[in-house]
Parts: structure tokens; C-alpha cells; sequence
């Protein structure tokens, strides 16, 4: 019954091909955001490199607009450019399903083409066998991964930390900034010039060159060198 996948291979090589491609393009995306997901939960110290680029640009986007009017809205549009290498997220999903219409033409394609050649209903059957079978457990496959489910999952837990959890700790943050070292000092932040001592470590200057030169006993001098660590602490949490 099945020797005519024997005698159009290639057709039957490329419907299978285009099949398991679509339904491998449909579990890889769900275990993608099933992983997301699940390191939504330990937002702090995640390793994920979209979610850590998430918070980065969360930050820098509140540092620079004093905060960010529509949370829901960065949270969409972070989702939608969601991309693997130069495929973003959503080219995938539709690439998916491209395959497994393209599964179904070559189911087609060797039908037709065995009818042309005089061959009778029972021995094409395998051809509508295959694709009935392909298609269901094509559909079946994608309401189990639920792809756009977890996309809804993962937006409600991204709004929920970003508007809940990191905006109130960048604004404490920003206020012990402040009160440590005066807003006049974080002003000056954005003109500070990185030189190189005689050593060759980077330093930072904190104070214009020309500014009068102040006596400090060996106490002050290291406040001051906590300070800055202090201060070096605060920045990098602000750029979690």
C-alpha cells in the first residue's frame, strides 16, 4: 500500500522534510518562552539575555524620561521584536505554518502526479493518509505549545515586575543617590573624563582640574574612596 512513497521519493522526502520542520519551528518556539517564562519568576538574577536586555533598556529609558508613561506598551513592543539571530519571534510562528502548507502541496503534488500516471484511489491513499495525520498533529502540537498563551503570560509577568518591582527600586535608589552625594554631583555625572594614572589603571575625575585643591587627612580619603564604591554599586543596580 505504501510503495508509492518508493516511487515518488522526492516528493515524499520533501513532504516529510517541510513537516518536521514546521512542528520542530512550533516545540523550539514554545520551549523558548516556556523558558522566559519561568526566569520571569527570579527577574533579579536571571541569565537570560532578553530578559537582561529587557531591564537594561527599561532602566536607561526611565533614567532618561524621569520614568516611562506607558509601561504595557514598552513591555508589547519588547515582545514583538523578540527575534532569533535576523528572524524575530513572530516571523517563525508564520514560518511554521508556511511549512506545513508546504507539507500539504507536496501531498499534492505526488497525488496529482500519481492520477496522471494511471494509478488507482488505494494506491494514492497513503499520500491523504500522511497529510490528515500531518495536519492534525500539527494543530494538536500548537494548542498543547499554545505559543500566543504564553505570550499573554509572559507580558503580564513583565508589567508586573517592571511596574511593580524595578520602578520603585530605580526611584529609592535614585533618592539615596542623591542623598549621598546631592543632585548638583549627579548632574556632572554625564561630563566626567576617564584618564589613566602613571600605572595604567582607568580613574575617574570627579572634580574639574582647575577647581582649588583641598587638604584631607588620610580618614577623609578613605570616606571618600567608599563613596565612590558606594556610588559604582548604585549605578550598576540602576542598570540591572
Amino acid at each position: 500500500m505504501f510503495d508509492i512513497f518508493k516511487e515518488e521519493k522526492w516528493i515524499t522526502i520533501a513532504m516529510l522534510l517541510f513537516f518536521s520542520f514546521s512542528i520542530l519551528i512550533r516545540i523550539f518556539l514554545g520551549m523558548l518562552l516556556h523558558n522566559m517564562i519561568k526566569e520571569t519568576d527570579n527577574m533579579v538574577i536571571t541569565k537570560n539575555k532578553l530578559l537582561r536586555q529587557c531591564k537594561l533598556k527599561f532602566a536607561n529609558c526611565y533614567q532618561l524620561n524621569n520614568g516611562v508613561a506607558n509601561i504595557p506598551v514598552f513591555v508589547d513592543k519588547f515582545i514583538s521584536r523578540l527575534a532569533l539571530g535576523h528572524i524575530s519571534f513572530e516571523g517563525l510562528y508564520h514560518l511554521s505554518g508556511q511549512s506545513m502548507l508546504l507539507s500539504v502541496v507536496c501531498a499534492g503534488i505526488g497525488v496529482s502526479k500519481s492520477i496522471a500516471s494511471g494509478k488507482m484511489l488505494g494506491e494514492i491513499l497513503p499520500f491523504y493518509i500522511v497529510s490528515f495525520a500531518g495536519l492534525y498533529a500539527y494543530f494538536s502540537i500548537s494548542t498543547v505549545v499554545d505559543i500566543k498563551g504564553k505570550k499573554r503570560i509572559l507580558r503580564v509577568n513583565l508589567v508586573d515586575y517592571l511596574e511593580n518591582h524595578l520602578s520603585a527600586k530605580i526611584d529609592v535608589t535614585q533618592d539615596d543617590m542623591d542623598m549621598l552625594f546631592g543632585k548638583e554631583k549627579q548632574k556632572q555625572g554625564a561630563g566626567r573624563q576617564k584618564t589613566r594614572n602613571q600605572y595604567g589603571r582607568r580613574t575617574v575625575e570627579l572634580m574639574p582640574i582647575s577647581a582649588a585643591k583641598v587638604e584631607t587627612t588620610p580618614e577623609q580619603d578613605n570616606f571618600k574612596l567608599d563613596e565612590d564604591e558606594l556610588e559604582d554599586l548604585l549605578k550598576e543596580f540602576l542598570t540591572i
